[in-house]
């Protein structure tokens, strides 16, 4: 009888064993703020092992008089070495996993935080205003974005040229 305990506590203890996931091959889930050019204008989210996951950056939308709220942009960056010193992000992420990941309340909260700060940075007189983020391909809105103007366009190079020479050889004339 005492052998077949022992067989059995044995098994017990291998298939809990079994069933634990090194901490390196699971997700911390970690949450913080990761600046991107300005304080409150990213949120790093450790979704992978090895401190892998995402560089979520946030955006403002002023359109509204008096209002701001989040630009949601669905393709964030990669994020490396989410777990150490010192993260960083290069290139994206794939969509599913931004949806997956702001589908969490604690990112959701945590994007909040950082949107209503950056909104208050930008213009403390305007009001926040929370707008969820998209959960699925079908949520993300495309942006109209506005259109160039003459002075954002590139001038002529010959043009240019012609007037530079101008500029530096004013005695000739062609």
């Amino acid at each position: 009888m005492r052998h077949g305990g022992s067989l059995a506590g044995t098994l017990v203890a291998a298939l809990l064993a079994s069933g634990c996931i090194p901490a390196h091959r699971a997700p911390s889930w970690a949450i913080y703020p990761l600046q991107r050019r300005t304080a409150h204008d990213g949120l790093a989210v450790v979704s992978q092992p090895n401190g892998y996951g995402l560089h979520i950056w946030i955006g403002t939308d002023t359109s509204e008089s008096g209002i701001c709220q989040p630009r949601w942009n669905p393709d964030p960056a990669r994020l490396f070495n989410g777990n150490g010193t010192a993260p960083f992000s290069s290139g994206l992420a794939s969509r599913e996993e931004f949806f997956a990941a702001v589908a969490r309340s604690d990112v959701r909260r945590a994007l909040r935080e950082q949107s209503e700060a950056l909104c208050q940075a930008r213009d403390p007189r305007r009001s926040f205003r929370w707008l969820e983020p998209p959960r699925s391909a079908d949520e993300v809105k495309a942006e109209a974005l506005p259109l160039l103007q003459e002075e954002d366009l590139l001038s002529d190079p010959e043009t240019v040229q012609r007037q530079e020479e101008q500029l530096l050889n004013p005695d000739r004339s062609d």
